[in-house]
């Protein structure tokens, strides 16, 4: 079988930094490859090479026998590139992005409706909406459609699924294989270890060296301590109990029968539900479900239409302010500022709590020594990779010690082990009586939770234990759970 990629000996630095060093394979026509690895490992570095972005510092690269360097507008011509964050522009509508990629590759979407018919189909119908008013699904498929307007021939996937739900995930690699079926090479970066099991070969990449590359199985196996680490053993799982004298209510969060409408839509149509002090409570739904609008207004940040709430004591419609006080808050992005150091952002953040400067020096030193940042503390946090970012993102979250703290997807496009050392953090929180508000779209955390709700169309369809859940519905795992109640939604996850 004729290589539709070859790689052979390409490295490249960035200052002193080597990004790739030595890295040789090739992918085979027709071909469904995945090229995993941790952050920082040099996967997007090698995506920009051979979509000829990027020059290799040493060594060759062709795509359909074009070289990189070289025969550049041949390349261009003949593939196509999603990278991560879906390469959207969110002030488009849907139609006027496809235009967009039509007209960089010198066609039109008229000439290249064949290519993508069986995909833009499915979201044609929302063609004058603008790109940043879809779900995550809805973008991966207009995404999927602006890389294969111009009918390519190879396909780069720089983790297309990330922050998308495990629905949306398997339908969009059911969309991959119709596009293999037609001959397309598909090279496909992702964290999911069900994604990289579907891929026929993977390359492990560590710092920019090349580990290991064969079935994904075998490359899963044997470099098991990174992709399958031992489960966590927890102590004392489920919630603290207040003490005897305390005033602090038992239940941290309560809501009843709580509505957001816009309009005639009801993205949270009814809900109700309390958690406890202390716990690991996991807050799970489709892209569109509205764990987001419910999560905005549990924090303060917008209001319910109708039904009534508390978080930590305070009411959501009246004392938002106070609740902003009295909890903490991790987004995707890791809520981290990049240009200031390790300790300065973590002074910021304790001023910002309103602690006191001696405390705040107190416990910045002891945070520093148990994430073993010590030597780091004047690292600017753009420096760091990922998994440190998001150690330090979380600690910051709760350094002022709240009664509970929202993590809205905190591990997307992580690496399982670097994962599991997250969740080490979560249990140590827990334990520490500070209650756990996480939403995720990887279902092996969601068997880390104490409770879980699963959202449907604005409501909750289920509420339990993951072993409950997994009883009363006959499934084996949370992915089975999952995917069994979302795929009942009636709404469009729009």
């Amino acid at each position: 079988m004729a290589n539709a990629i070859e790689v052979q000996g390409v490295s490249k630095m960035y200052g002193r930094v080597q990004a790739l060093e030595d890295v040789s394979f090739s992918v085979g026509k027709g071909e469904v490859f995945g090229l995993i690895g941790p952050d920082g490992a040099g996967k997007t570095t090698l995506y920009r090479i051979l979509c000829t972005l990027l020059l290799p510092d040493a060594g060759t690269a062709t795509v359909d026998g074009f070289d990189t360097v070289r025969q550049m507008r041949e390349i261009r011509r003949r593939v196509g590139y999603m990278p991560g964050r879906f390469s959207l522009y969110q002030d488009l509508t849907v139609e006027e992005n496809l235009q967009f990629f039509a007209t960089l590759f010198g066609t039109t979407v008229e000439a290249g409706y064949d290519s993508i018919r069986a995909i833009y189909s499915q979201i044609e119908r929302f063609r004058d909406r603008k790109a940043g008013a879809l779900s995550g699904g809805m973008k991966q498929k207009l995404a999927l459609s602006c890389a294969l307007v111009h009918s390519p021939s190879v396909l780069f996937l720089d983790e297309p699924t990330t922050g998308v739900d495990p629905v949306s995930r398997k339908e969009f690699w059911d969309m991959l294989g119709t596009l293999k079926e037609r001959g397309i090479t598909i090279l496909a970066s992702t964290p999911y270890l069900d994604e990289v099991r579907r891929c026929e070969r993977v390359a492990f990449l560590d710092r920019g060296r090349l580990r290991g590359i064969g079935a994904p199985e075998v490359i899963l196996e044997q470099f098991r301590d990174i992709f399958n680490p031992p489960g966590i053993e927890r102590r004392g799982a489920g919630c603290v109990a207040a003490p005897q004298q305390s005033t602090r209510p038992e239940n941290v969060i309560e809501v009843e029968h709580l509505v957001k409408a816009f309009g005639s839509f009801h993205a949270v149509d009814d809900i109700s539900f309390s958690v406890k002090r202390g716990e690991i409570f996991g807050f799970l739904g489709a892209n569109g479900a509205g764990k987001t609008t419910a999560m905005h207004m549990l924090t303060g940040l917008n209001q319910p239409t109708s039904g009534t709430g508390t978080v930590v004591g305070y009411d959501i419609r009246t004392q938002h302010e106070q609740i902003k006080k009295h909890i903490g808050y991790m987004s995707q992005k890791f809520s981290l500022y990049e240009d200031l150091t390790v300790a300065e952002n973590i002074r910021l953040f304790g001023g910002i709590y309103g602690m006191k400067d001696d405390e705040i020096a107190r416990k910045t030193d002891e945070l520093l020594e148990r994430l073993k940042f010590d030597d780091h503390k004047n690292d600017l946090v753009s420096s760091l990779p990922l998994g440190w970012k998001q150690k330090l993102a979380f600690s910051v979250s709760i350094f002022h010690e709240p009664g509970v703290v929202f993590l809205d997807e905190p591990t997307g496009g992580v690496d399982p082990a670097t994962r599991r050392q997250f969740w080490e953090l979560i249990y140590d929180a827990a334990a520490r009586g500070i209650t756990v508000f996480v939403t995720t779209h990887y279902m092996d955390e969601a068997e880390y939770c104490d409770r879980i709700s699963i959202m449907v169309d604005g409501k909750i369809s289920a509420i339990g234990t993951p072993d409950e859940l997994k009883r009363r519905f006959h499934q084996p795992d949370m992915d089975h759970v999952f995917t069994y109640l979302a795929r009942q939604a009636t709404r469009s996850a729009d």
